[in-house]
């Protein structure tokens, strides 16, 4: 029977003749029990059971009717997703390219031509102060590698210590299921080594003949590290480390000295490290400290020393030292502090110094210590601002660079220099199309929460707009990740038609701290949703804004946490952007057999075992609390190949919404047939997203006028 029934919309319906109606997916009898607690999933048959393969003829033809119905109610509209796509283009420098990274007596740089999607990375010899084009190597042309593709991402690119090999890996259905091969580049050619089913970047040992990389397995976990060597079969690849708990994943990483190999392996809140010598690959890998709940530990290498950074003590972490050729935690000496107030986020070695980063009050820091561990700290212009370690791949330096910009200032790459302790403006974002800072004001506001904390709140509009007017609400809340207050070419097309901009830096990130991501996750994961609306409630009465005239966005967890805030204020919502979101919380948590989920339960909880979080989980699981009632307009995306948030989520969550809501708003599900979890790949397609989404943000609270 089909999916889609008496109310697909054929390609190329007139949209003058009658509204486009909605699709209506087919409700099929299906119901699970855990704890004594039966659910009803009617909408359980979106997800293809032959997934990732997916092939069912009705799931298909029912999100090719979804989109098709977005095509018709978007198409009164076209004129002005092209007037925002052309706006949002103009402001990206067409030709532009990275300021060159010194690595081992080469520069590298990757850059953009006009109107082209993809990057192609060069590198000329270091001893060249000024090159000329005859002096500089393409080593890897993406737009070569992208043709013939509807979706293409570069992953792993690792050049050998002498130079002569580059190791890269590239997606091209959005799968995040990479394939790595290895050029030569002396000779130009690709090796016969072609390996299948990896992710992230391997790691090359000293004799640039010995590479290690990263495995999945079927359900598109990273599990094994393997060796390879040049020359060699893959077939013969040897196992080095194996993870056996699949809520652990597997990374590989290099110290920035060179000296060292790590294998790490880490759930959300537990990591357990070992180490090899990166001169002797065949060697024994060695644990630096077994795993312990809880426990999270990263280390880098400074000459004699090891320096680690450890929540051993206190929830925002120390840095500590611990001999080369003692790494028991009996060794560990402190060497800056926990603090209530300081969160500790990273840190990178060189041989002379060590680089911190922090963040005090939500705001961004860097620290320098210097070879006698004595520290200061960087100036930077902006009160708020967002400040990080950039590209350092020279161990021996006096030289850091930082990125930088804030809600107001272009992003802007420094160089540091630590002996002078003076910033160098390397390069400012240009924008073609033209910025005048002075146009816009960017504040940090607080908001009381109903249990009484204090939510930071980043907010940016225009100086000559008049109060209270329209307002974009963007929030994410989870895994410990903030939201930046940084510069967005983007947000200025919403600016000047007249919107305010705000980030609701809510609980379950870690803006405050690590205790603000704690507050936010698992069994406080509700703390959450209320902070955001609680924010929204606070824009409106400070005057900002108005209700009904907020539209919120929020993309992966963040969609979690649209669905929840919409179930629990809709009228404070004009619009709703729900990206890729993460909305059947409940059955996602329930299914051991998707790529994430094991991986999960320290953030989520695990429903399986314990009923006191399979029923906090169903109370808030959006898809779950779906109820009779009016709703805000809403564009939902999905991409079919999208490991992350499986597309079946967001298809069930719309199509259990349309039976529901009882108000005449339009409701949209636009799924990708050809990507994962981050949309279209190309510089400009994925600008196109960008330009939908507000679109119909605009039309939705009024503003789309010609």
């Amino acid at each position: 029977m089909s999916a889609c029934l008496g109310g697909c919309i054929k390609t190329g319906e007139s949209s003058n003749m009658s509204p486009p109606q909605p699709p209506r997916a087919e409700q099929r009898a299906y119901s699970y029990s855990h704890h004594g607690i039966t659910v009803e999933d009617p909408y359980h048959w979106l997800k293809d059971q032959k997934y990732p393969d997916v092939t069912d003829a009705d799931v298909l033809r029912y999100l090719a009717a979804e989109n098709d119905y977005f095509e018709a109610v978007m198409e009164p509209i076209q004129w002005l997703v092209n007037e925002l796509f052309e706006e949002i283009k103009q402001r990206q420098k067409p030709d532009d390219a990275t300021v060159p990274m010194r690595n081992r007596g080469y520069y590298y740089q990757s850059s953009f031509s006009a109107e082209v999607q993809y990057r192609v990375h060069s590198r000329w010899n270091a001893e060249t102060s000024s090159p000329s084009a005859d002096d500089m190597e393409v080593i890897l042309d993406e737009p070569t590698l992208a043709k013939g593709h509807e979706y293409f991402s570069l992953g792993a690119f690792a050049v050998s210590d002498d130079g002569r090999y580059l190791a890269y890996s590239t997606d091209t259905d959005g799968s995040e299921r990479y394939t790595l091969v290895i050029r030569d580049l002396h000779t130009g050619r690709l090796l016969d080594e072609h390996i299948a089913n990896t992710i992230d970047s391997p790691v090359w040992a000293s004799d640039s003949r010995t590479l290690f990389y990263l495995m999945t397995n079927a359900e598109w976990r990273p599990y094994q590290v393997r060796r390879h060597v040049i020359g060699e079969s893959v077939d013969d690849d040897v196992v080095i480390y194996e993870e056996s708990d699949p809520g652990f994943f597997v990374g590989i990483e290099r110290t920035t000295s060179g000296e060292f190999i790590g294998v790490n392996t880490s759930d959300h809140v537990t990591t357990e490290l070992r180490l090899l010598s990166a001169h002797d690959p065949f060697d024994e890998l060695q644990l630096v400290l077994p795993r312990r709940e809880g426990h999270q530990y990263w280390l880098d290498h400074q000459g004699e020393r090891f320096v680690i950074r450890t929540n051993d003590r206190h929830k925002n972490f120390r840095l500590v030292t611990a001999p080369v050729n003692d790494l028991s935690e009996a060794s560990w000496a402190s060497l800056i502090e926990p603090s209530d107030d300081r969160y500790l986020l990273g840190f990178q070695c060189f041989d002379q110094w060590i680089v911190v980063e922090e963040r005090l009050e939500g705001i961004d820091q860097i620290r320098i210590l210097d070879a006698n561990d004595i520290s200061h700290y960087i100036d930077f212009p902006d009160p708020v601002r967002v400040v990080g370690i950039a590209g350092n791949a020279e161990y021996h330096t006096n030289a850091v660079r930082l990125h930088y910009s804030s809600m107001v200032t272009p992003h802007t790459t420094y160089d540091y220099d630590l002996v002078r302790r003076q910033l160098q403006v390397r390069k400012v974002q240009e924008i073609p199309s033209g910025y005048e800072p002075t146009n816009y004001v960017s504040e940090r506001l607080w908001a009381d929460s109903r249990d009484g904390k204090r939510i930071p709140v980043s907010i940016l509009y225009r100086s000559d707009i008049e109060l209270p007017a329209p307002l974009y609400l963007y929030g994410y809340g989870a895994y410990g990740s903030s939201v930046d207050p940084s510069f967005s070419t983007s947000v200025l097309s919403l600016l000047d038609r007249g919107l305010v901009f705000a980030i609701a830096h809510i609980r379950g990130g870690d803006e405050l701290g690590y205790h603000w991501y704690e507050e936010g996750k698992g069994m406080n994961r509700t703390n959450a949703f209320n902070d955001f609306v609680d924010v929204g409630r606070f824009l409106v009465r400070s005057g900002y804004t108005d209700q009904g005239e907020i539209a919120i966005s929020g993309a992966s967890a963040g969609g979690e946490l649209m669905g929840a805030v919409v179930n629990q204020a809709p009228e404070l919502w004009g619009a709703v952007a729900a990206l890729v979101p993460f909305v059947d919380v409940l059955n996602t948590m329930l299914d051991t057999s998707l790529p994430l989920t094991p991986m999960e339960w320290p953030e989520w909880g695990n429903p399986i075992e314990d009923a006191d979080v399979f029923r906090y989980m169903q109370s808030y699981s959006p898809y779950d609390q779906l109820l009779p009632g009016d709703y805000p307009p809403m564009l939902v995306t999905a991409g079919l190949n999208d490991p992350r948030v499986t597309y079946w989520e967001p298809a069930k969550y719309v199509a259990r919404l349309r039976t529901l809501k009882t108000d005449s708003h339009p409701l949209l599900l636009k799924t990708n047939m050809g990507a994962g979890h981050g949309g279209r790949s190309g510089r400009y397609d994925s600008l196109h997203e960008v330009a939908e989404e507000y679109a119909f943000i605009l039309h939705a609270l009024g503003m789309a006028t010609r």
